[in-house]
């Protein structure tokens, strides 16, 4: 769909989920569907407590590849606006490594649509993480 409106980006700052869905409102929408990936606490007996997450990309190539993958949406849903964040750097237990938040005029599209792009950005972005344990 033409006309839509993106945000894409990768940072190194936490990520303010409330601008996030703030950008996604839309009067045409019936529906904003979203997805905040948090970095989950678990632990194990050979490594202790999980600390953190450290994520690396490759910044142009990721960007690249996310801003592929919200073309590839509005092809196939009719988003209004999406947004595509991800973390980069040391996440910490708790907080988001990314969000995303798609608006759609009815809900099934924004849900299929968020979906899809969480499954396809884990499968297909050059982004890559690296477990820190307490020990």
């Amino acid at each position: 769909m033409t006309g839509s409106e993106n945000w894409i980006k990768l940072t190194a700052e936490p990520i303010d989920v409330g601008k996030v869905l703030a950008f996604a409102n839309d009067p045409n929408a019936g529906g904003i569907a979203a997805f905040v990936g948090t970095t989950r606490a678990e632990s194990d007996d050979a490594n202790g407590a999980l600390l953190a997450l450290d994520y690396e990309a490759y910044d142009l190539m990721a960007l690249s590849q996310m801003t592929d993958l919200a073309r590839r949406a509005q092809e196939r849903w009719p988003v209004l606006k999406l947004a595509l964040m991800h973390r980069t750097g040391r996440v910490a237990v708790g907080e988001p490594s990314v969000a995303i938040a798609v608006a759609t005029p009815h809900r099934r599209h924004a849900f299929e649509a968020c979906h899809w792009l969480i499954d396809t950005l884990k499968a297909e972005v050059a982004i890559w993480k690296k477990e820190v344990w307490a020990q």
